[in-house]
């Protein structure tokens, strides 16, 4: 067994062998282009996230965005993810398609014993965003969370356990506060109604 499988499997490790750190300052290499890169050169843009992450076709990053490592991130088909996102990925994140990342997210897959007089070791346990899912500004997510598919994740949520598909989840702890329901084929926002007609006018302007 190697410190990696260990990294793989949840066990205890440290990350000061087997070329982790190399790895590492290669991932940093990367990152640090991707966020200097010029904002309207898109084609460098997209060719760095491919380098940088595990991405599927048709997603985006706004920079800037920071990781640990990039290739224990998967980003799913058509999939967003906005400024000043922290991605602390010594373990696997998974992100299915068309998930949201507001800005300021930070998701984490790293943790330490509480026991202080082992501290120094680390574990890992993986973050699973399924399928359409939109998160919040300034959330966080803790190792070992999965958020179910079509779910929402208010701004400012800390979510330490996992949330189910179709909800709405809010708060620190984030609990789940409703069920994604009809309301919500009716209203966008508040009491803001869904206009069909206002849509086709949209969608005019769109592709122009």
């Amino acid at each position: 067994m190697t410190m990696r499988d260990r990294m793989k499997n949840g066990q205890l490790f440290t990350d000061m062998c087997e070329g982790l750190p190399q790895r590492r300052s290669e991932a940093k290499n990367l990152m640090n282009a991707f966020n200097r890169a010029d904002h309207t050169d898109m084609q460098t843009k997209t060719e760095l996230i491919h380098r940088m992450i595990d991405a599927e076709k048709d997603v985006w990053i706004e920079s800037p965005f920071y990781f640990i490592y990039g290739k224990n991130i998967h980003l799913g088909e058509g999939s967003f993810i906005n400024m000043n996102c922290n991605f602390i990925d010594d373990g696997q994140i998974v992100v299915g398609k068309k998930v949201l990342f507001g800005p300021a997210v930070t998701v984490v897959t790293v943790g330490h014993p509480v026991n202080p007089q082992m501290r120094e070791y680390m574990y890992t346990d993986p973050v699973i965003i399924e399928d359409n899912v939109w998160i919040g500004a300034n959330v966080t997510i803790c190792p070992g969370v999965t958020i179910g598919e079509n779910s929402v994740i208010g701004a400012g949520s800390v979510v330490v356990k996992d949330i189910p598909a179709n909800s709405v989840a809010v708060g620190n702890p984030c609990r789940v506060i409703r069920k994604i329901n009809e309301r919500d084929e009716k209203f966008y926002y508040k009491d803001k109604p869904i206009d069909k007609e206002d849509l086709a006018l949209e969608s005019v302007l769109r592709n122009k």
